[in-house]
Order: structure tokens, then sequence, then C-alpha cells
């Protein structure tokens, strides 16, 4: 693994103390919806997702390490996958995964850079 997909870029323009609670998130072809809940904890930190209508109500886990830019002007969380490839990742449920490593080895698997199904685009 090249970078810790589980840790914000140095060039996302992560604040610490910084609420991104409520913020839009967009991927690389459109919004996916807002964030519910984030965690900065070092080398676990992530967002949840409301993908409201999107995938019918549904939230989504993606680790910090698919923000590519956070927008603190516009309220605007970017990630660098596809509406594809997060509506196609291993399917969450806050009060069940939220806190269950292997449930976080499979994200990690799937988002990790390089890996089998997520990777960051080129």
């Amino acid at each position: 693994m090249t970078e810790n997909v589980w840790g914000y870029r140095e060039t996302s323009g992560r604040l610490q103390g910084v609420d991104l609670t409520g913020f839009k998130v967009e991927a690389v072809d459109g919004g996916i919806g807002k964030v519910d809940k984030h965690s900065d904890e070092a080398g676990s930190a992530y967002i949840v997702v409301d993908t409201g209508p999107w995938i019918f109500g549904k939230e989504v886990l993606l680790p910090a390490g698919t923000v590519s830019r956070i927008d603190l002007d516009d309220e605007t969380v970017y990630v660098d996958r596809t509406k594809e490839q997060i509506k196609n990742a291993p399917e969450f449920h806050r009060d069940k995964h939220l806190q269950d490593e292997a449930y976080r080895a499979e994200i990690g698997t799937y988002y990790d850079i390089g890996g089998p199904f997520g990777g960051r685009l080129i």
C-alpha cells in the first residue's frame, strides 16, 4: 500500500476541529449525498455519507484517503471515486459495521490505492 486509506491526504485541506457534518459530498461524476458523521481518529479516519434518494436512503462509509479535497467555503467534500464505485462498495450498516474491524479491513481493501475494486482514478 502506497498510502494509508484511513488517513486524510496532506493536500485535502482537512483542518482539525472543523465539523464536516452536513457538508455535501461530490464523487468525480456528481453528488452522492451529505456527511452524516466523520472521524479524525489517527489511522482510522472516515466519513459516513447519507446518500438520500441516490441509493435509496442508505449510508456509505468512505475512508478519509478517498477525500481528494475539502472546500470549506462551499461546504463540500470531494472524493476521487465514481458514483458506481461507491454504490458497489460493501454494504454499510452503522450499528453493525462502525466498530467492526473485519468490515474496516474489507472496506479498506475495496478502496485501497491500487486495490482490486477501488484504486485512485488516473
